[in-house]
C-alpha cells in the first residue's frame, strides 16, 4: 500500500470512528437532558438508572474520560436527590 493509500485509509477510519463517537455522545446528552427536565421523583429513578448505564457504556468505549463520566453521574444524582 502506498503512502497515499495509507493516508486515505486513516481518513476513512477516523471519519467512521468520529461518526460512532458522535452517536454515543448524543445518546448520553439526551439521557442527561431527560433527567434534568424531570420534575417529579416517581419516574426519575428509572431514567436515572438508564442514564447511568448509558454514561458507563460510553465511558467503557473510550468516548469520554472516566472523570467526565463520574462528574455527569454525580450531577444528575444530585439533581434527583434535590427533587421533592
Amino acid at each position: 500500500m502506498s503512502a497515499k493509500g495509507t493516508v486515505l485509509k486513516r481518513v476513512r477510519q477516523s471519519r467512521k470512528a468520529n461518526s460512532r463517537n458522535r452517536h454515543y455522545k448524543s445518546m448520553m446528552k439526551t439521557a442527561i437532558k431527560n433527567i434534568l427536565e424531570t420534575t417529579d421523583k416517581k419516574d426519575s429513578d428509572e431514567k436515572l438508572r438508564n442514564a447511568i448505564s448509558i454514561i458507563d457504556k460510553v465511558k467503557s468505549k473510550g468516548v469520554i474520560h472516566k472523570n467526565t463520566a463520574s462528574r455527569q453521574k454525580s450531577r444528575i444524582t444530585q439533581y434527583i436527590n434535590s427533587l421533592k
